[in-house]
């Protein structure tokens, strides 16, 4: 079984967590905190779940899911996800991050400038336009009309396919919005933007979007 290494322990990774064990995933997370920090999620998490550091969490990672603000991603460990699927979930908020006049000039997206800090992994958006509660309550099974979609984007296809993959098992459809340079299309003040919607609406969406809201 899959183990998930989930860097960031917030609201989005530790619904992720849930979520995932749920699925039969095994988890270790981690924060910028310690891990003796997480002993009250990790109790809640159950038997699937451990606590570690960064480094620790992404070399136990078979596949890493990074969930840190922005501003932070320089002191992701490099090494440890070399190689590995990458899932990121972030967005650019200047109000915490400072201002990113390559963001706001349009120049890059966000997941692009992890792909950058993680030459040798395999960057995919994944998780970054839903609300964290909605991630283990707005679930449903595969075929069931109105199901809420989720995009995915990256340069590389096996990552594509394994997010398509999770998104399936937690209860979503999957959106293919590639290459990377396209996720800008999910960022923040877009349409596609934390709000509910299916396949059709999402592909709605993301051809309504302009590059700079």
């Amino acid at each position: 079984m899959t183990t998930l290494g989930i860097i960031g322990a917030g609201n989005i990774g530790s619904q992720v967590a849930r979520a995932a064990i749920g699925a039969g995933y095994d988890v270790v997370i981690a924060n910028s905190r310690g891990p003796e920090t997480l002993a009250g999620l990790v109790e809640e998490l159950g038997p699937r779940a451990r606590a570690a550091t960064a480094a620790e969490a992404g070399a136990a990672g078979d596949v890493v899911v990074v969930t840190v603000p922005l501003h932070a991603i320089e002191k992701l460990p490099v090494e440890p996800l070399a190689g590995k699927i990458v899932l990121d979930t972030n967005n650019y908020y200047w109000e915490r991050d400072g201002r990113i006049p390559a963001l706001e000039n349009g120049e890059t997206t966000t997941s692009q400038l992890l792909q950058e800090h993680l030459p040798t992994s395999q960057v995919v958006k994944a998780f970054n336009h839903i609300p964290a509660a909605d991630i283990t309550t707005d679930t449903a099974p595969a075929g069931t009309p109105g199901r809420r979609a989720l995009a995915v984007s990256s340069d590389h296809p096996e990552a594509v396919a394994f997010a398509t993959r999770l998104y399936d098992e937690l209860g979503f459809d999957a959106v293919d919005v590639s290459p990377l340079s396209e996720s800008w299309r999910v960022e923040r003040d877009r349409p596609a933007y934390v709000v509910r919607q299916s396949a059709a609406e999402l592909r709605e969406n993301l051809d309504r979007a302009s590059r700079l809201p």
